[in-house]
């Protein structure tokens, strides 16, 4: 059989594998795996979420964590991201990949007239979120092992990034560790040299460094492929690397990693003072692995990263200028880490019945333990940022492309902050259309 989808990019159809041989693939191989002779590929995923969070949402909840204890519950609906798959084969090799993405529904804005200001017209805002263009690039494919795609692509550093959508974990949202301390998804605009051969896949990339600017004491480098601007500056750079080993059938490891210098990657370039004295060197080392087999799905990964000149971020010229879209005056960590594992088994596998109809209904628990802020730059410490998490729940897979989940999920915070309880129910699925 071959392999359910798994991601999003463009394959030559030769690179299908069997379900006995991949134990899940990297997000930069499936749309034509899927298209099977057709030209034209059209696909997608999406996730909607319910939410109820029995502690406080207020702003002082950690800095005066008694006055909140009590507080009431809150609840939200969500739709954390709906994305649409475009790609086409030009033949000979060439081929192109598109990935649109609307998270938390996207953004509204429209114009008013305000009688009551004498008629001035104002925009008005009318929904958060983000519209973003996460992949766009072409590639040339010489051969299973040696393919070459330039464009806007994701970085596969990391469980989350490289696996990222819905079907690849069992949590409502995407683990919550890896998508704290890291982009996610990481996507940048830069020239990437992947392939396939025997047992491993690997890949290396070549891009735009991120952008210290918007590092933060509670996300580490999180929002540093962000940019406020039309382009994304690249007056520094960066380089990731990823190699999967498919081990023996159903069991993938993973090893993947980023450098690349950030301090002064911003516009306009500041040629005096921090900027230009530091580097702010980013180095981020990642372990991830899947198994599937014997009805049972089993996810892990361990993540490290590294800043230099940490401590120098306070003073960078744009953090500190009111006038910029950065504006972060809080100390950034030298180092973060998160690592997570989790575990799911298919009850319905033991009912005939069930089975032979291809439903799935797996249990499952998984336990996370992050820090975006490991390290207490000059001595200021964020300790509400020391996080263990744990979350139990179902998934219900009616098809193969549609995930029902329910999860029950705690926060452990140090022992003078509030744990943070909460629900989630969502529905997700992921699919070609053509």
């Amino acid at each position: 059989m071959k392999t359910t989808i798994l991601s999003f990019s463009i394959c030559i159809a030769s690179l299908s594998l069997t379900t006995n041989v991949a134990a899940q693939e990297v997000a930069a191989d499936s749309v034509m795996q899927h298209v099977k002779g057709n030209r034209l590929s059209v696909g997608g995923y999406g996730e909607i979420a319910l939410s109820r969070n029995f502690f406080s949402d207020h702003v002082s909840r950690y800095s005066a964590p008694e006055d909140h204890k009590n507080d009431p519950s809150h609840g939200r609906f969500d739709i954390p991201h709906a994305v649409i798959y475009l790609g086409y084969d030009f033949g000979k090799g060439w081929t192109m990949g598109t990935e649109i993405e609307f998270e938390h529904g996207g953004t509204g804005v429209s114009y008013e007239k305000e009688d009551e200001e004498g008629g001035e017209w104002e925009q008005e805002t009318e929904k958060g979120g983000e519209v973003e263009l996460e992949q766009f690039w072409i590639q040339k494919s010489f051969s299973a092992a040696a393919n070459v795609k330039m464009g806007h692509i994701v970085v596969p550093v990391g469980l989350n990034n490289a696996y990222h959508e819905p079907l690849n974990f069992f949590t409502v949202y995407r683990p919550e560790g890896e998508n704290t301390i890291l982009p996610s998804t990481w996507h940048q605009t830069g020239v990437s040299f992947w392939g396939r051969s025997g047992k491993f896949r690997y890949e290396a990339q070549f891009l735009a460094g991120l952008n210290a600017d918007n590092f933060t004491n509670t996300g580490w480098i999180h929002k540093g492929a962000a940019s406020p601007l039309e382009f994304d500056v690249a007056t520094k750079y960066g380089a990731a690397l990823r190699l999967d080993y498919y081990v023996i059938p159903g069991l993938r490891i993973g090893l993947s990693g980023y450098y690349g210098h950030s301090i002064g990657n911003s516009y306009p370039k500041n040629k005096n003072g921090v900027d230009s004295e530091y580097k702010g060197a980013v180095a981020v080392g990642a372990l991830d692995f899947t198994y599937k087999g014997h009805n049972w799905i089993v996810r892990g990964q361990a993540d490290y990263g590294y800043l230099g000149d940490a401590q120098e971020l306070k003073y960078v010229y744009n953090r500190l200028n009111s006038k910029s879209p950065y504006k972060h005056s809080a100390y950034v960590s030298q180092n973060a880490y998160a690592v997570g594992i989790e575990a799911g088994y298919d009850l319905f596998s033991q009912i005939e019945k069930l089975r032979a109809d291809h439903q799935k209904l797996y249990i499952f628990g998984r336990y996370e333990d992050y820090n975006p802020y490991a390290s207490n730059t000059k001595n200021t410490a964020y300790d509400y940022t020391s996080v263990k998490r744990i979350a139990v729940g179902v998934n219900y897979h009616p098809l193969k492309e549609i995930a029902v989940k329910a999860e029950f999920s705690n926060r452990f915070l140090k022992s003078q902050f509030n744990n943070e309880p909460s629900i989630n129910i969502g529905i997700a699925y992921e699919g070609f259309f053509l």
